[in-house]
C-alpha cells in the first residue's frame, strides 16, 4: 500500500478547510497509509485573535494527527520536513488557501526536493488580495508536481502562473459530516422556535463583504411583498473587517427586518446541523468567489441553493434543477429566484435531482483523482 502525508488544519481547528481535510484524510485512507500532519500554531494571535480551534464536535477528529508544524518559526519548518522525510512517503499533499502559509510551505517544499508533491488548491489566490500575493502563491505553488483545483477560474489562474501545471479540475466534495443528530425538519425547526409553515432561507457562514449579504437583505423587501410566512435566517461571525452595524443598519432600513433573523457568532460544528435541516433553501449572493464549501453542506442536507454567476459557483449548481443561478449584485434577481422556487412546487423534483449528483460530489471521487494524479508519468498535458 502507498503511503502519502497529509499537510493541513484537522480537529480541533475550526472552519470548512479544517472539515474538508479531515473527510479527505478519512477517504484517502481506503486506499493508502496515510500520515496526517496538522499545526502546532495554525495563525499567530496578532492576525486571529478569536479562538482558532473547537473541541465540542469530535466528529471531524483524526487519531494519531502529528501537530508538528509552528507556521511561525523556520527552525520548525526544517525539523518538520525531517519528519516527514522519515516516513518515506510516496507523495505529500498539502491544502492550499491563502499566501499567508507562503513561507512556511516554500521551505517545506524545498527540504522535500525529490517527492512528489501535490496541492489541493482551494483558492490560487485569496478572496482578499493584497500586493505580492501572486508572487507568494507562485514561489509555493511552481514546487509541486500536481494539483487539484475545484473551479474553472482556479484552473485559470493556475495557468497564469505556472506553464503547463499537471492539475486535474473537480468540484467540491459534499460535506455530509453534519448530520449528527439525523434532524428532521420539524425537529431543527422545533428547535429554533420556527413554525412549520414558515418559508425558511438560509445565509450562512462568516460575513464578509464579497459573499454579497447586503443584496440578499435588499431582496428581501421583494421577497416579503410577495411572500407570506417567509423568514431568513442569517448565521454567521460578524468579527471581520465589515461592521455588524452596517448590516443591521440595512436590515432595519429594508423594510422587511421583522422577516430577517440575525444569530450572530461562530456556530460550533454540533449546531450546524439545525440550521440545515430548518431550512428549505440556502442562498450565496457572493459579488466574488472560486467555490464554497457552504454549497455543499447544503447539498449533504439535499437542500437547493441560490448562487451568483461568480468563480467555480455555476459549476456546481445546475440551475432550475438543484438550485438557481442569478447575476451577482441584482436583489431583483435574488428576488426572483426566491419566489420562483416557493411558487413552483419543486422541493421534491429538485432534492431527486440533488441525490441523482451524489456520486460526482462525493469523497470517492476525490480518492480517484488523487489517483490520478499519483499515476501520472509526465507523458501527457493537461
Amino acid at each position: 500500500m502507498k503511503k502519502i502525508v497529509l499537510v493541513g488544519p484537522v480537529y480541533p481547528y475550526k472552519g470548512g478547510i479544517s472539515h474538508y481535510t479531515g473527510l479527505m484524510y478519512k477517504a484517502l485512507s481506503k486506499k493508502y497509509q496515510v500520515v496526517m500532519v496538522s499545526y502546532k500554531l495554525q495563525y499567530p494571535k496578532l492576525l486571529f485573535r478569536k479562538e482558532q480551534r473547537d473541541y465540542e464536535n469530535d466528529s471531524f477528529k483524526i487519531e494519531g494527527t502529528n501537530y508538528w508544524l509552528h507556521t511561525v518559526y523556520p527552525w520548525n519548518w526544517v525539523k518538520t520536513a525531517a519528519k516527514i522525510k522519515k516516513q518515506k512517503a510516496d507523495m505529500v499533499i498539502f491544502q492550499w488557501w491563502h499566501p499567508y502559509f507562503a513561507p512556511c510551505y516554500w521551505l517545506l517544499c524545498k527540504c522535500l526536493k525529490g517527492t512528489k508533491i501535490l496541492f489541493v488548491c482551494h483558492n490560487v489566490f485569496p478572496h482578499e488580495r493584497f500586493p505580492l500575493d501572486r508572487f507568494l502563491a507562485k514561489s509555493v505553488l511552481r514546487q509541486g508536481s500536481g494539483y487539484i483545483v475545484q473551479s474553472r477560474m482556479d484552473g485559470e489562474d493556475l495557468h497564469t502562473i505556472i506553464k503547463h501545471p499537471v492539475f486535474r479540475q473537480t468540484v467540491h466534495p459534499t460535506y455530509n459530516a453534519f448530520q449528527i443528530k439525523n434532524m428532521t425538519k420539524e425537529e431543527a425547526r422545533a428547535e429554533l422556535g420556527i413554525g412549520r409553515e414558515e418559508k425558511i432561507l438560509l445565509f450562512f457562514g462568516f460575513i464578509r463583504e464579497y459573499k454579497g449579504l447586503k443584496y440578499l437583505i435588499e431582496a428581501m423587501r421583494t421577497v416579503t411583498e410577495r411572500l407570506s410566512d417567509v423568514k431568513l435566517l442569517v448565521v454567521g461571525d460578524f468579527s471581520g473587517a465589515e461592521s455588524k452595524q452596517e448590516y443591521m443598519d440595512r436590515i432595519e432600513q429594508c423594510g422587511a427586518g421583522d422577516a430577517i433573523e440575525v444569530y450572530d457568532g461562530y456556530i460550533p460544528d454540533k449546531e450546524v446541523e439545525k440550521f440545515f435541516a430548518a431550512c428549505d433553501l440556502v442562498t450565496l449572493p457572493y459579488i466574488s468567489a472560486t467555490q464554497s464549501g457552504i454549497v455543499q453542506i447544503a447539498f449533504g442536507f439535499e437542500k437547493p441553493v441560490i448562487v451568483t454567476d461568480v468563480g467555480g459557483l455555476p459549476d456546481v449548481v445546475e440551475d432550475g434543477k438543484t438550485g438557481y443561478v442569478v447575476g451577482a449584485g441584482n436583489p431583483e434577481e435574488l428576488a426572483k429566484a426566491v419566489i420562483r422556487y416557493f411558487t413552483g412546487d419543486v422541493e421534491k423534483q429538485f432534492r431527486e435531482n440533488i441525490k441523482k449528483e451524489a456520486y460526482r460530489f462525493s469523497w470517492d471521487r476525490m480518492t480517484e483523482v488523487v489517483e490520478e494524479l499519483d499515476r501520472y508519468d509526465g507523458r501527457e498535458d493537461s
